[in-house]
């Protein structure tokens, strides 16, 4: 019905500059004289251009986007130019192309608009750009440009949307920490540790295949012919410095700090030289196991730039249907923006038998804990559970808080 509409529209508009022409071309002849043979001759050109431009078949050859990159941290700027190529060099008087963004994207501020009004008049080429600020965190999807042209006088139109997919995507923001190892499992004391996380290479315990990190002098080349696959040393660490973390994925209004505070804290652990592992449960349960590397690093970057707080239990319940966390021998970080009971007491329940854990609490910039929050803090260090408070734009405050308290 809309597609009847607009042929309607289009044929209606047609017959109205017909309708012009002849009445300029009837007072003309009728009332005679310079003026209304001045006004006939006037109009005639915007008349035959809009004809001719009716009858113009409106084809684009190509359109290209053209970025810096593909991977962006948010908060950056996005620059994008739009090249499109015409078949024929048909004057167009003017040409306003729009470039369909998703609808995260089309709520950025925008310092060169998306939609642009151009007049390539001969051109068969045309190219304009535009920017966008700071780029909410996500995997990004340009659709199509729609391109429209016309004549001067507005009664002869035409549109066209050019399919044209390219994808972005947008890791989230992240602080640079320093990390420090929390506590010692095998040895007494609790310092923190300044130096990389070091296995004791003199007492191999067994054989293992090839992870990436591992080093070349790991490498055990008799069991490598043997099994014609790359295998390599298992040496006893002297500590146990696995981290996994849980990351709280309820809707929540500081849902993007704690976005950003994980990708802070993962970063920071695999360049300590620690291994990592990561859970979440959103819209589905998503898990990383525990393991150390640039590749590693960016899968669990890329899920974080796509995870939704579309979690339908809390955090808590999460804890609590994992069985495998009771055998977990790993330091245990919880990251979330809401701080309970229940969440404390299921947190020292894993305090109590296998290893350490700490509750990060995000909060904003300029907030202060709750007196609720405080008693919570207190009744968590006296079963064992560290909780330290972090505030959005502080995170490398967040382990030097470890320490004091």
């Amino acid at each position: 019905m809309k597609k009847v509409l607009t042929v309607v529209k289009n044929l209606w508009k047609l017959f109205s500059l017909l309708f012009l022409t002849v009445i300029t071309f009837s007072y003309a002849m009728f009332q005679g004289g310079f003026v209304s043979w001045f006004l006939f001759y006037s109009f005639l050109p915007f008349a035959i251009y809009g004809i001719a431009l009716s009858i113009y078949p409106f084809k684009i050859q190509s359109v290209e986007r053209v970025f810096l990159k593909t991977d962006y941290n948010a908060g950056e700027k996005l620059l994008v130019a739009v090249k499109l190529r015409r078949f024929s060099s048909f004057p167009l008087f003017y040409m306003l192309m729009d470039d369909q963004l998703s609808e995260p994207l089309s709520f950025c501020k925008q310092k060169k608009r998306s939609k642009s009004l151009l007049f390539p008049h001969f051109q068969k080429e045309v190219l304009f750009d535009y920017e966008l600020e700071e780029l909410p965190r996500g995997e990004h999807v340009f659709n199509g440009v729609t391109v429209k042209i016309g004549d001067p006088l507005g009664l002869v139109e035409k549109q066209r949307t050019i399919p044209s997919n390219d994808k972005i995507i947008v890791y989230p923001a992240y602080e640079e920490l320093i990390y420090r190892p929390l506590e010692n499992h095998y040895d007494q004391g609790m310092t923190a540790s300044k130096e990389r996380v070091q296995r004791d290479t003199t007492m191999a315990i067994g054989l293992r295949e090839y992870q990436p990190g591992d080093r070349f002098s790991w490498i055990n080349w008799k069991a490598t012919a043997k099994r014609n696959d790359i295998m390599t040393k298992e040496f006893e660490q002297r500590q146990s410095h696995d981290v996994l973390i849980i990351m709280d994925c309820a809707p929540e209004k500081r849902f993007e700090a704690v976005v950003s505070f994980t990708a802070s804290i993962t970063r920071a652990i695999l360049r300590k030289g620690a291994q990592v592992g990561l859970l979440s449960s959103s819209a589905e349960r998503a898990s990383f196991q525990i393991r150390s590397g640039e590749a590693h690093q960016q899968q669990i970057f890329y899920h974080l730039a796509k995870v939704k707080d579309q979690s339908t239990v809390t955090l808590d319940k999460v804890i609590q249907a994992e069985n495998f966390l009771a055998q977990q021998n790993t330091s245990l970080m919880l990251i979330t923006s809401q701080l309970t009971k229940a969440l404390i007491e299921k947190a020292s329940f894993f305090a109590s038998r296998k290893g350490s854990v700490t509750i990060f609490t995000i909060k904003n910039e300029k907030e202060s804990p709750t007196q609720n929050e405080i008693s919570l803090r207190a009744s968590a260090n006296a079963r064992g559970v560290r909780v330290v408070f972090v505030h959005d734009g502080h995170f490398s405050d967040a382990f030097s808080e470890v320490n004091r308290g």
